[in-house]
Formats: structure tokens, C-alpha cells, sequence
């Protein structure tokens, strides 16, 4: 055995503090390109959308715009390495005065479905995981009460979950059930003076720190799905994070157990009575769901176009290349499709005329067109494409959470295949046939 001489060990120690050195600054450790901590101008939209927009929205926009620039543009690849939520931009969230989005009075915002959907992008274009804290928090939880609830329910919940004092998640989703969500299995029992809840719920957003949950129980008496209001730290409730995503990182989703969990009558949701009645929110959500991708593809662009006007190789701007320019022009034409598409679903909604199959077919096309445009962004940055200091790795991964929740691609497919069918395609066919046996 060789004993190690005192020079070993110094040169032990010089390489263990040689290595332990702190990251440089992206900024020191590339200064060819700006990082998106300095968040890129919007050069996104071609098509002048912005002349279609009222001039609220167009003010809804802009304050949205300039306030993630500011607040969240600086911190998001930290929090999104860390997998933490930046709890202390929550305030800042609430003094935009869009939680509530489209829901008047009790202190929310009443903004246009437009309005809410600009939003919405506006946050994703900055950061996906604020996007998606937002919609969880106001597109369906506050929508529920909104819709569901009774004149005291709104009262005593929305004034707070607009100011974003509280907060609040939404828990349908089980381990066993996500695209078949009407099958699931946590129960409502009724005992005097109210419901006992026993089961599990899984992907909540919000779930670990909400202050509110609103969760959806088969009736064991009627066998129908029915909705209810759970407040945090009540006995039997437990919410955990789910570790380990690759995307949407700063968002804490949970796993929800309830084990006899005691819901007061007066927290039962009235206007919830069979899994048909979650659809009027879930429409306006997927509508919303379908402005994320639209903002992260602006992100994207905008990230690309400055990049490669910055960024220098073989002597010249990596935009001066022609492939380069083909791949910006064809991510620009995505963008531009896809806000149309949106702006469509928008004011067929405003109109009344919106069906489920195309708010479905606008969740689905919008979030494959999305796919594609981060794919190339990706390529455009080569190897920095991977980093989260440029954005768009982390939107890439952001991505991919959104191409699943509010229904995956093929599942948003069959509704509007069932509905320009007339045939309903969810199970196999051998199972369809034996339950009519």
C-alpha cells in the first residue's frame, strides 16, 4: 500500500477547493447572449393580435406583461432548479387583479374571457409554474364556487381568494382515474350535520400550502359525483408534494389522503350533483388551458429572436443563416395560428356558441403546434438549449405537464370526434359491447 505523501494532500485540497467554486454568473460564463433573468422584448406578435384586443385588455396585458417581467423574470430558473415556489411573489399576484378572472363581484375582476386568457399567456410567456398556480387557483377553484356554490359560500370564499390572501386547489384527479375521471373512487358519506370524505387525490396544483380545497366525492347514497369545500389542517387530511418532475417544477403538486374527513353541511357545494356539472367550469378552464402554450411559445420566440441576433459563429449572427431564419419564420407562423385559434375560442365562449369539442380540439391542436415550437427553439440555442438560464429548456419541459393535464392530447381528440360523430370512441369496443350484455 502506498502511503500518501504531504504534497498528496495539498494537492488534495487544492483540487477539493479548486472544484467547490460557485457557478460563474451565466452572464461572466457566456456574455455572447443575454439571459432571460432579462427577460427578452415581445417581438411575437406579427399579426398586430394586440388591434383585436378592447383597451382593457389591451391594459390587462401590459400590466401583467411588465410586472412578471419585472418580478418573476429574475428569479424563475432559481426557483425552478430548486423546485420551490417564490411564496413571496404571491402578493404581487394578487395586486394584478386577475384572480377571479371572469367571475363579477365578491371582489373579483370580471374581465372578459379574453381578458383572463391574455392573462393567463402573459404569465406563461414569463413563467409556465405562475401561469399554472393562477389557473388552478381561479380557473377552477374560484370558478367552482362561482358556479357551484351557494350566495354564502361566495361571500365568505372569493373577496380573500381574489386578493390572493388565501389560496385554493382544485382535487379531482385520483391515482387509479385521470382521463377516466368520472369513475373515481373518494366517497362521501352524510352523518348528522354534514359528509365524511374517504379516499386519495393526485397531481392537485397548490395542494401542499392551499388554504382551500375543493374536492369531488362520490355520493354514497346517490352514487353521483358531488363537490365540496375542505379546509387546511381539518383532521383526517394530509397533502404531500410529489417530487421529482421534470417540468411545471416550481408548481407543488400533491397527493391528497382523506380519512374520515368531516365536511360541514354548509361546505357542501349545492350547485354539484353529478360529474356533468364540473363541465361549465371545465370549459372556461380548458380555454385557458389553451392560452398556456400560446404564451410559452411567445417566451420561446421572443427568447430565439434576440439570441440569435446576439449570439455570433462563423463570423456572422446565428440569424443572418438561412436555416435559422426558416426556423424562426416557422415558429413565428405557429405562434400567430395558435393566437387565433384562442382569440376564436374566446369569443365563441363570450357568444354562447363555445361546445366542448371545440374548446377539446383547441386544447389539443394549440398544445401540439406549442410542442413543435419549443422543439426548435431548442435546436436554435444549441447547447444552450439545455440551460433554464435561457428559457427555453425549462419551457420545453414546462410543455410537457400541459400537453397532459385538462385532458391529454387523445382524450381532448375523442370529445371532438364524438361530437362531429355522434360516436363515443373512450372504451375498447369489447368493452362497450360486453357492459351492453
Amino acid at each position: 500500500m502506498t502511503v500518501p505523501s504531504n504534497q498528496d494532500d495539498a494537492n488534495k485540497n487544492e483540487r477539493t477547493t479548486y472544484f467547490n467554486l460557485p457557478a460563474l454568473d451565466v452572464s461572466l460564463a457566456f456574455p455572447q447572449a443575454t439571459p432571460a433573468s432579462i427577460f427578452p422584448p415581445c417581438t411575437s406578435d406579427y399579426y398586430q393580435f394586440n388591434d383585436l384586443l378592447t383597451p382593457e385588455e389591451q391594459a390587462v396585458r401590459m400590466r401583467v406583461r411588465q410586472s412578471v417581467e419585472k418580478e418573476v423574470a429574475p428569479i424563475m430558473a432559481e426557483y425552478w432548479e430548486k423546485a420551490q415556489f417564490p411564496f413571496h411573489i404571491i402578493p404581487k399576484l394578487g395586486a394584478l387583479r386577475i384572480a377571479g378572472g371572469t367571475i363579477k363581484g365578491y371582489g373579483c375582476p370580471g374581465l372578459s374571457i379574453t381578458g383572463s386568457a391574455i392573462a393567463t399567456a402573459e404569465l406563461a410567456r414569463v413563467d409556465a409554474s405562475c401561469s399554472t398556480f393562477i389557473l388552478v387557483h381561479s380557473s377552477l377553484a374560484m370558478l367552482t364556487i362561482a358556479l357551484c356554490g351557494s350566495e354564502a359560500q361566495k361571500q365568505k370564499y372569493l373577496p380573500s381568494l381574489a386578493e390572493l390572501s388565501t389560496v385554493a386547489c382544485w382535487a379531482l384527479t385520483e391515482p387509479d382515474y385521470g382521463s377516466d375521471a368520472s369513475a373515481l373512487k373518494t366517497t362521501a358519506t352524510k352523518v348528522e350535520g354534514g359528509w365524511i370524505l374517504d379516499g386519495q387525490k393526485r397531481w392537485i396544483g397548490n395542494a401542499t400550502f392551499a388554504d382551500v380545497l375543493i374536492v369531488f366525492a362520490r355520493n354514497t347514497a346517490t352514487n353521483q359525483i358531488n363537490g365540496y369545500i375542505v379546509k387546511k389542517n381539518v383532521p383526517g387530511l394530509k397533502a404531500t408534494k410529489i417530487e421529482n418532475k421534470i417540468g411545471l417544477r416550481m408548481v407543488q403538486n400533491g397527493d391528497i389522503i382523506l380519512k374520515q374527513v368531516f365536511v360541514p353541511d354548509e361546505d357542501r357545494l349545492p350547485g354539484v350533483n353529478s360529474f356533468q356539472d364540473t363541465s361549465k367550469v371545465l370549459a372556461v378552464s380548458r380555454v385557458m388551458v389553451a392560452w398556456q402554450p400560446i404564451g410559452i411559445s411567445m417566451g420561446v420566440f421572443d427568447m430565439c429572436h434576440r439570441y440569435l441576433k446576439e449570439r455570433k459563429q462563423f463570423g456572422a449572427p446565428l440569424a443572418a443563416f438561412q436555416i435559422n431564419q426558416e426556423k424562426l419564420v416557422h415558429m413565428l407562423g405557429n405562434v400567430q395560428a395558435m393566437i387565433l385559434i384562442g382569440w376564436r375560442l374566446c369569443k365563441l365562449y363570450e357568444t354562447g356558441k363555445m361546445t366542448p369539442g371545440q374548446a377539446s380540439m383547441g386544447k389539443a391542436w394549440i398544445t401540439v403546434k406549442a410542442r413543435e415550437t419549443v422543439a426548435l427553439g431548442r435546436e436554435l440555442l444549441g447547447g444552450n438549449g439545455i440551460l433554464s438560464d435561457f428559457l427555453v429548456a425549462k419551457a420545453f419541459c414546462d410543455l410537457e405537464p400541459i400537453y397532459t393535464y385538462e385532458g391529454t392530447y387523445d382524450i381532448n381528440s375523442l370529445v371532438t370526434g364524438r361530437e362531429i360523430t355522434g360516436f363515443a370512441s373512450f372504451k375498447p369496443a369489447a368493452l362497450r359491447q360486453r357492459s351492453r350484455l
